[in-house]
């Protein structure tokens, strides 16, 4: 990377704005919380059980708050994947849409299963919602969608949403559950996108591969920059980072703060509401900046 293509470029941005983006992030009311797979699987690609308890006592600290919160959540694949004992160490993985989607019937049951009972501990209700691209484009479905999520919501309940892989086909899928959250987000009004990941935010380069690399812990102007940037990593490269930075950026230039940061982090969300900085911050465009 060109030595002039820093932190401070990439993620170039008013220092005004970014305070006051935090600390509309840490108001936030309605929080949309997606987690992804590598945030609830462990190295073998099954549903780690660790990984979830935290996720959702992270959730928890918002709830607490009285923050109405809509989890989008990855992961049935790797419950199936554990359950059935298929795997990329079995068999050559999971290499067709059709093992992929019946994985997926298996885990999506044992999934919801882990969440119920980790939601439990709080005395917290959850409620399961499966959705494709066709009920996301269609008005009339999607009205239906934001209308039980108001209703589970207006009863205290935290909606569990994720992709329909069962029935889900290459012109159905919506492809992805950060883009998912993403119009979930816009769709239902939110105040804030959170979307945690194995990495704690958007660097100059993969963390992973690069020493050098550096937390952008803010997205404003400098966003063509990024979008340079992670389209220079393949998906598993850069942990999807892709379509998380398409993700958080759609829902900002629709006037929502978004945030991308680390799920292992501690008590990740209670610091989002405690203004902190955490992750990368894509700061909302207000009023007439709205694309």
């Amino acid at each position: 990377m060109p030595e002039d293509a820093g932190v401070e470029r990439v993620g170039a941005t008013d220092g005004e704005r970014v305070e006051a983006a935090r600390r509309e992030a840490a108001a936030a009311d309605r929080v949309i919380v997606k987690a992804g797979t590598n945030s609830l699987t462990d190295e073998d690609s099954r549903l780690d059980r660790v990984k979830l308890d935290k996720l959702v006592a992270d959730v928890m600290d918002l709830r607490e708050r009285g923050t109405e919160i809509v989890l989008v959540s990855s992961g049935a694949v790797g419950a199936g994947t554990g359950r059935l004992d298929e795997g990329p160490e079995s068999r050559d993985g999971v290499d067709s849409i059709a093992e992929s989607q019946a994985l997926s019937t298996v885990g999506q049951g044992l999934l919801m299963r882990h969440y119920t009972q980790s939601f439990e501990r709080f005395d917290q209700d959850v409620a399961q919602i499966l959705v494709t691209g066709t009920d996301l484009d269609a008005p009339e479905r999607f009205d239906n969608f934001t209308n039980t999520v108001e209703t589970l919501l207006s009863w205290g309940v935290v909606p569990v949403v994720n992709e329909n892989d069962a029935v889900a086909t290459d012109e159905l899928r919506i492809g992805d559950n950060d883009m998912l959250s993403a119009s979930i987000a816009i769709g239902l009004d939110a105040d804030l996108l959170v979307t945690l990941t194995d990495v704690d935010g958007v660097y100059t380069g993969n963390p992973k591969r690069d020493d050098g690399a550096e937390l952008i812990e803010a997205v404003d102007d400098g966003y063509e920059r990024l979008r340079e940037i992670v389209g220079d990593g393949t998906e598993t490269d850069f942990g999807g980072i892709r379509t998380k930075v398409e993700g958080a950026h759609d829902v900002s230039r629709n006037g929502i703060p978004a945030i991308i940061a680390g799920s292992a982090e501690r008590d990740v969300l209670a610091q989002i509401a405690a203004g902190k900085p955490t992750g990368t911050l894509f700061v909302p465009k207000t009023g007439d900046e709205h694309e």
